[in-house]
């Protein structure tokens, strides 16, 4: 099909995140001009499910005249204040008590951003400034896993434990440090149940520890379930022995909420789902279910004391941004919050998730796939060339990709991680659409296969 006048001047243009720009410039954008509740329509009037809300993000779909309308009466009445200098809104007071009674750990303050990106830089550079003020400047170090995501700034890339985030990009910087990531299918030894792996996963965090010194290292960052790295969720008793290991070494505990807040995982926060006990959270994302650009992190007591004897020494608190707090997102979150407690939008998930967990995890007799994970609204698959030993089809074949390209003609929007599929459609999609949505992953899914045979893939 020859591209269009826009496809053409957008190959022109503009440059695509996460995208194979050689590859982009053959075969030209997906152009989507519309949404309407869990639908997005391209240019040429065809229906797409959206079956990761945007990017994990849009959890009340498209379209929300109140979320709209809540925007447009708060650009009329002051389109833009800044936080600096204690200057305020009501908008900002009121979000910020609002956050501190759903968090799912102790929380003093509040700070904004407009990204999950900026959130977890900002938690990098707080942890340090803590420690300083503290007097144990030393303690300076972050760790992550294998696998994670945590964002693209220089700071938060380094967080991310993605070799396409860091290669050519002179990334990760230094004091960010990774430990094991606690995949119990792939990584987990023969036999191993996932108790004992996550005891193994516990270890060599103890072990990284030990290498480094407790007294360098300053925080220790997770997702509840990892994302963007593919879905993947911890095993047994994970969060429970890092815990305790982190009590005990005096290490700032911080959960990237990005994702999984909100009702993701079917509680406000995927913390609470998984047994996670932070310092912190970061949050964005569903935060304004992507109506407005907006992230906040909470700011523990002992943070805040630190941070109010620097402000004595120095005079300032020196950090923000331009659009920190900014009035139209703070409306926009508050709004968003609203919708989600009065229309019970977590009871509707919760009940929903059950259909949609049951049609995710049928998809693992499909032949291609190894495993299918995942909790409340949120999972993947994972496609295999072999499902007997679980070897992974040869990277440079690009089946994931593929795979994504073939279910997106079959009217399903979703990603790939390598040769992950993920899903995560809008909390307010209902058991009926989930099953006309799996429907037509199984007709892809089928039609993937079928070229698969046909290129001879599954060859060792």
């Amino acid at each position: 099909m020859p591209l269009s006048n826009m496809a053409h001047r957008d190959i022109e243009t503009v440059i695509h995140p996460y995208t194979n720009l050689a590859r982009h410039r053959e075969v030209g954008p997906l152009i989507l001009n519309e949404g309407r509740g869990i639908y997005l329509y391209d240019d040429t009037g065809k229906r797409y499910f959206e079956g990761l809300a945007g990017l994990w993000c849009t959890a009340l779909g498209y379209g929300n005249e109140e979320i709209v309308e809540a925007a447009a009466k708060a650009m009329r009445k002051v389109s833009f204040t800044h936080a600096f200098s204690g200057k305020s809104h009501d908008g900002v007071i009121e979000l910020s008590e609002k956050l501190k009674e759903i968090a799912p750990c102790p929380a003093s303050k509040v700070l904004f951003g407009t990204s999950g990106s900026e959130a977890n830089d900002m938690q990098i550079k707080l942890s340090w400034y803590y420690n300083n003020a503290r007097g144990k400047p030393k303690k300076k170090k972050i760790i992550s896993r294998v696998r994670a995501y945590h964002g693209v700034t220089i700071a938060s890339a380094s967080l991310t434990g993605l070799p396409w985030i860091h290669t050519d990009f002179d990334l990760p910087i230094a004091n960010v440090l990774h430990t094991s990531c606690p995949h119990h299918y792939r990584f987990g030894k023969d036999g191993e149940t996932e108790e004992q792996f996550s005891a193994r996963m516990a270890q060599d965090l103890e072990d990284l520890i030990a290498r480094e010194g407790a007294d360098t290292i300053a925080a220790f960052i997770a997702e509840p379930v990892m994302g963007a790295g593919g879905v993947l969720m911890p095993p047994k008793g994970y969060f429970e022995k890092i815990n305790i290991i982190l009590a005990k070494h005096d290490i700032r505990f911080i959960a990237d909420e990005v994702i999984c807040g909100f009702g993701r995982t079917g509680n406000w926060f995927g913390t609470t789902t998984l047994g996670m006990k932070p310092q912190s959270i970061s949050m964005a994302k569903a935060i304004t279910s992507a109506y407005f650009p907006m992230s906040a992190l909470t700011i523990e007591e002992d943070l805040y004391q630190a941070m109010l004897e620097e402000s004595r020494k120095l005079g300032t608190f020196g950090h923000g941004f331009t659009y920190t707090a900014h009035p139209v997102g703070c409306a926009v979150a508050l709004k968003t919050i609203e919708i989600y407690q009065r229309e019970k939008v977590m009871e509707h998930a919760a009940k929903v998730a059950n259909p949609f967990q049951t049609r995710l995890r049928k998809l693992a007799e499909h032949p291609l796939v190894g495993e299918a994970r995942g909790v409340g609204h949120i999972g993947a698959i994972e496609l295999v060339a072999d499902k007997a030993t679980k070897r992974q089809f040869d990277p440079k074949k690009q089946v994931g990709a593929t795979a994504i390209g073939i279910l997106q003609e079959h009217g399903v929007i979703l990603r790939n991680v390598q040769d992950s599929i993920c899903f995560c459609p809008p909390l307010v999609i209902t058991t009926d659409e989930v099953h006309e949505m799996f429907d037509l992953v199984e007709r892809g899914l089928d039609a993937v296969e079928a070229w698969a045979r046909k290129e001879n893939l599954r060859a060792a």
